[in-house]
């Protein structure tokens, strides 16, 4: 079977690709979330690294949830016959996701190239930004399956589409189009489908030209805003920029401003 991940690296850029176009990506199997989990954490630990790219191969971006392995007792599945078994597959399993990806440092840019369903949707809402494909489509479509969204989507998408829109794509279920999802703001930018992953570049290419230390602490700043009061942001932007302060990106930006010439960032 092949790899379930794929990365390609330019040395700046990740190109992360789930590699299970048969099955339509489904991020619940365990060698998924394995391999997605471990090459994150690779790519987060290196300081080389300015941004990633996550898509998927074939068709769809991600189903979500493998519905074969939705009944009980299903090897790798998460559904056991024991209910408190259960509660604790999800834990130590799916619900790794959102929070290996809240805790990262490197911007998430999802290139969303066909559906994104359920758990496939939430991870979508997981990144940072996403550009969709103009076949992408969306579904909270947890309440089709009679279930609720156990990957911590009920926090994740109101974050995004504030809400009102996220109450109406979760107690429904119903599956929304590209153009529907950049007008709640599910996506920033619709593009036709050859074009995606050259789109999701350029975005990745924009954020990896400035100072990488800058970067991945300004990431940082935004994540902890959705959890903390003014006050406390106010503390933890203080600390972080008396670190940008000392970087000698930082003073190199200050000083190809001051003489009118381009930047050479060494993330130092």
């Amino acid at each position: 079977m092949s790899e379930p991940v794929l990365v390609e690296s330019d040395g700046r850029i990740a190109v992360l690709t789930l590699n299970r176009p048969e099955t339509r990506n489904p991020i619940s199997d365990p060698d998924m979330m394995e391999a997605l989990l471990s090459t994150l954490a690779r790519l987060d630990a290196d300081p080389d690294i300015r941004a990633i790219i996550l898509t998927g191969a074939g068709s769809a971006f991600s189903s979500g949830g493998n519905l074969n392995a939705m009944r009980p007792d299903v090897p790798g599945g998460l559904r056991a016959s024991l209910p408190a078994r259960t509660r604790m597959n999800y834990r130590t399993g799916i619900q790794r996701i959102p929070l290996a990806i809240e805790a990262m440092e490197v911007p998430v840019i999802a290139a969303v190239n066909g559906p994104a369903i359920g758990a496939g949707c939430d991870l979508a809402c997981m990144c940072d930004i996403r550009i969709a494909s103009e076949t992408a489509r969306f579904a909270e479509s947890f309440v089709k399956v009679g279930i609720v969204p156990g990957d911590g989507g009920a926090w994740l998408l109101p974050q995004v589409v504030g809400f009102s829109k996220a109450c109406e794509m979760a107690l429904t279920g119903d599956m929304i189009d590209a153009k529907e999802a950049l007008a709640c703001g599910l996506v920033s930018k619709i593009v036709p489908p050859a074009s995606l992953l050259d789109e999701a570049r350029a975005m990745a290419e924009r954020i990896a030209a400035n100072p990488g230390h800058a970067v991945r602490m300004t990431r940082r700043l935004l994540r902890q805003s959705r959890v903390m009061d003014l006050p406390g942001i106010l503390d933890l932007s203080a600390a972080l920029q008396a670190l940008a302060h000392a970087t000698e990106d930082h003073d190199e930006a200050l000083s190809a401003m001051l003489e009118k010439r381009k930047p050479s960032f060494k993330g130092r």
